[in-house]
């Protein structure tokens, strides 16, 4: 059964940082494009960085650019998001996402991990 398991989520103060992983087992992790997503109660999930199986492009939500890096180790089957600068809008249930589209879609999902910014 596929497993992705978050970790690393937490309370921190605005401004501080966290370093969230994600780790991934029972499929090949390096063929993956993985991501990160993250949703608050009655919001839509949204994107917040995804990284392409080499790892050698990334893409990053307009509000977490310049405070957000996303890295893998496949070597490892783990996937990262480093978050600096937080704000109390970074307060979500952040989820790793792992997708691949061939030769048939498959989707998978971490069970998320909550990051709460507050003073």
């Amino acid at each position: 059964q596929v497993q992705l398991v978050e970790s690393g989520g937490g309370s921190v103060q605005p401004g501080g940082s966290l370093r969230l992983s994600c780790a991934a087992s029972r499929f090949t992790f390096s063929l993956y494009y993985m991501r990160w997503y993250r949703q608050a109660p009655g919001k839509e999930r949204e994107l917040v960085a995804g990284i392409s199986n080499g790892g050698g492009s990334t893409t990053y939500a307009e509000s977490v650019k310049g405070r957000c890096t996303i890295a893998r180790d496949n070597a490892k089957s783990e996937v990262y998001l480093q978050m600096n600068s937080l704000k109390p809008e970074d307060t979500d249930v952040y989820y790793c996402n792992a997708i691949i589209m061939v030769p048939t879609t498959r989707n998978y999902w971490g069970q998320g991990t909550q990051v709460t910014v507050s003073s």
